[in-house]
């Protein structure tokens, strides 16, 4: 059995969020740019993306760029990010856009892409700055497809319980910019992608559906996918689909961060402080509240029993859970919320077990917080606070039980994104 470890609710919280700092700073696009620079093209070098983590590569770009070829190379671009994700990046113009479903901005911003691309020859160089979250505040949707289509299927595809890989397939195939389209418009010009991971897996045409890499997907697997769901896509759209043939374009990639970057360094932290890490997995998906409930079942066995992991333990996940909203009203929160109000219920006030769980972009879904914290005491304070946990989760309702209690987790955007990371320690 675990030798359990005395420890106040205090130093528990403290040790959550250093080991989620750990997680986040070692994500970050400024370490990791200088280690990946193509080198100088003979003509222009243009920079485009998109993603929330896309503004902060670009600015790391451009002082790099500046140190490593000097002024002679004519350095220009657009990028677009989520709003409120913007820095300022030099020689490279932001644009924000919406997120997490697309709005006029984000069509502007893949028409300005896609304008600065244009007229490219085969001394150019472009550098596309990939990160998640780019398939919303980046968007043109195909011939038939008006804004508000696009907005609704968007709304469609977030409540329809999708999972990251089907969104983006059904995305990249209903796109003039996604799938390798991007590319191809800067052809002749070298096509150079710099990528942040947010897919489970990794796979680097998945991230932000992919703009400038193509995969292995067809128009009918899309139609597959709009079908299993019943997704809201006009019916003349659906036709031509039947027909599309599927972008084949090929490009240079290197990815720059990952999920499984971001846990290691999490790992590290937890030994410095002095407990062992389990790693469960950064691909992990499903229903947030049933990962929630799975969660909490190894963590009870690793303080009642010291298997999967010896106490004092921290374990570590991350990847992508979805929520399937169902019913005409909703409340709010994520599907980190959503996973941390059903760990609460599950580990029913058990002694020695505190987590966090949060989006590693700093917004679980369309809130102003990236997660929250559970403690043993989390269901007595909501008890006392007359908060029906259960009713809270039925209703997808988990920011507002969080709330009250002080336990929402708000950092503001981190400028990065590698999915979710949840941190479970058990003393």
């Amino acid at each position: 059995m675990s030798e359990n470890l005395s420890l106040s609710d205090a130093e528990a919280r403290a040790i959550l969020r250093a080991v989620h700092g750990a997680a986040i700073e070692a994500a970050l696009p400024g370490p990791a740019m200088r280690g990946h620079l193509p080198p100088p093209p003979r003509g222009r070098c243009v920079v485009v993306g998109a993603g929330k983590a896309s503004a902060a590569m670009a600015a790391a770009l451009d002082q790099a760029l500046q140190e490593a070829w000097g002024p002679q190379v004519s350095v220009s671009g657009v990028v677009a990010t989520r709003y409120g994700h913007g820095v300022a990046a030099g020689r490279i113009e932001i644009v924000e856009a919406g997120h997490p479903v697309p709005d006029a901005n984000s069509v502007m911003a893949a028409q300005r892409l896609l304008a600065a691309v244009a007229g490219l020859g085969p001394d150019d160089l472009v550098i596309a700055l990939v990160s998640g979250g780019g398939s919303a505040c980046m968007e043109w949707p195909v011939e038939g497809m008006g804004l508000e289509d696009l907005q609704t299927l968007g709304r469609a595809l977030l409540a329809s319980g999708a999972g990251i890989g089907e969104m983006n397939t059904v995305r990249r195939h209903l796109s003039r910019v996604k799938g390798g389209r991007l590319a191809a418009a800067a052809g002749p010009a070298r096509v150079y992608t710099l990528l942040i991971s947010d897919i489970p897996g990794d796979d680097p045409a998945a991230i932000a559906s992919g703009p400038t890499l193509a995969d292995g997907t067809t128009p009918r697997d899309a139609l597959a996918i709009i079908e299993r769901y019943g997704l809201p896509v006009p019916e003349a759209v659906r036709r031509r689909m039947m027909a599309a043939p599927a972008c084949t374009v090929a490009g240079e990639y290197r990815m720059i961060a990952s999920p499984q970057q971001a846990l290691m360094a999490a790992a590290d932290k937890a030994r410095e402080l002095g407990f062992a890490p389990l790693m469960l997995g950064d691909a992990i998906e499903g229903e947030a509240r049933e990962l929630g409930r799975v969660m909490a079942g190894i963590a009870l066995s690793a303080r009642q029993w010291g298997h999967p992991a010896t106490a004092p333990a921290i374990l570590l996940s991350g990847g992508e859970a979805s929520v399937t909203l169902a019913g005409a009203s909703f409340g709010k929160g994520g599907r980190n919320t959503e996973f941390a109000l059903s760990l609460a219920l599950a580990l029913q006030g058990a002694p020695g077990i505190w987590a966090l769980a949060a989006d590693s972009d700093g917004i679980d879904g369309s809130d102003d917080a990236a997660g929250a914290v559970v403690a043993p005491d989390t269901l007595i304070r909501a008890a006392k606070q007359r908060l029906d946990a259960r009713g809270f989760l039925a209703s997808h309702d988990s920011y507002s039980f969080f709330a009250p209690l002080g336990d929402l987790l708000i950092t503001g955007p981190t400028l990065t994104n590698v999915n979710d990371i949840r941190i479970i320690l058990v003393a």
